[in-house]
């Protein structure tokens, strides 16, 4: 299929893709027209309009039934992610509606194994993690979403690779085992500088710091902390979580002035 939805996809701005998507369908046809329409389907759950989701997948199952594998793995991706995903607040996220979400991303997994479509696979291991909640499960979904990764000639695939470092390092942190969560960090680190991509380049710095300080290692903790500060504030965009954890690093350290100082910064912020 040469449809690449990466470059139409702005997550951050689902009625941006949305609008993408449907300009695209203009000049689309058969499987590659179906596809599109999973993903406006997607745009309107980052804006938790999940029954609208839900209806506009309803409405193209038929088609999908007699479609191509990539197709009717990205039909049962989207079903599955209305009723369990990161958009979900977590009262939404009901028994019930776990068992649906876990039905499909297994129908996803299973039809993007068996045709080689290695992207969706990952997609649909690294989505069994909005289930399986307790950290051991999600380093055990991460290690499974990262060993199709590892192993895959397809560039879609691979681009996973550092959200899923990212995603293995929290579970490990989250188990206090901060000595291997943090050359996992590192490693999501250094593929988002290689990738060129400034704001999750920030976000992945953040959590090597926040690794170093949990560590003990707080000096330089500290060092990237400003740096992220500085870098944060020359975007225009200055980091919360940036001060919070200068806040806390001052404190470590007995400086109660700049702790004082940060933390005034961080209540402008949160205002």
């Amino acid at each position: 299929m040469s449809l690449d939805l990466h470059l139409l996809w702005d997550f951050s701005r689902p009625d941006k893709s949305e609008q993408r998507f449907r300009e695209a369908l203009a000049q689309a046809r058969g499987d590659e027209a179906l596809v599109l329409r999973t993903q406006i389907a997607r745009t309107y759950g980052l804006r938790r309009e999940f029954a609208q989701a839900r209806e506009l997948l309803a409405r193209i199952a038929d088609e999908v039934s007699i479609a191509g594998s990539e197709v009717r793995a990205r039909h049962a991706l989207e079903s599955g992610r209305t009723y369990a995903s990161a958009a979900h607040p977590s009262e939404e996220l009901t028994p019930e509606g776990c068992a649906q979400a876990r039905t499909h991303f297994r129908h996803a997994l299973d039809l993007a194994r068996e045709h080689g479509h290695d992207a969706l696979a990952i997609d649909a291991l690294h989505m069994f993690a909005f289930l399986d909640t307790a950290p051991e499960d999600q380093l055990r979904w991460a290690h499974a979403a990262l060993e199709v990764a590892e192993g895959s000639r397809d560039p879609a695939a691979k681009r996973w690779e550092a959200s899923l470092r990212n995603n293995a390092g929290y579970a490990l942190h989250q188990q206090g085992r901060f000595a291997e969560a943090l050359p996992e960090f590192e490693r999501a680190l250094a593929l988002r500088q290689r990738a060129d991509d400034a704001g999750a380049t920030r976000v992945a710095q953040w959590m090597v710091a926040w690794t170093l300080r949990s560590l003990g290692r707080s000096e330089e903790a500290l060092t990237q902390q400003l740096q992220l500060a500085e870098a944060c504030e020359a975007a225009g965009e200055p980091d919360l979580y940036v001060f919070e954890e200068l806040e806390l690093l001052y404190r470590e350290r007995g400086d109660v002035i700049r702790a004082a100082e940060v933390a005034a910064r961080k209540q402008e912020l949160s205002h």
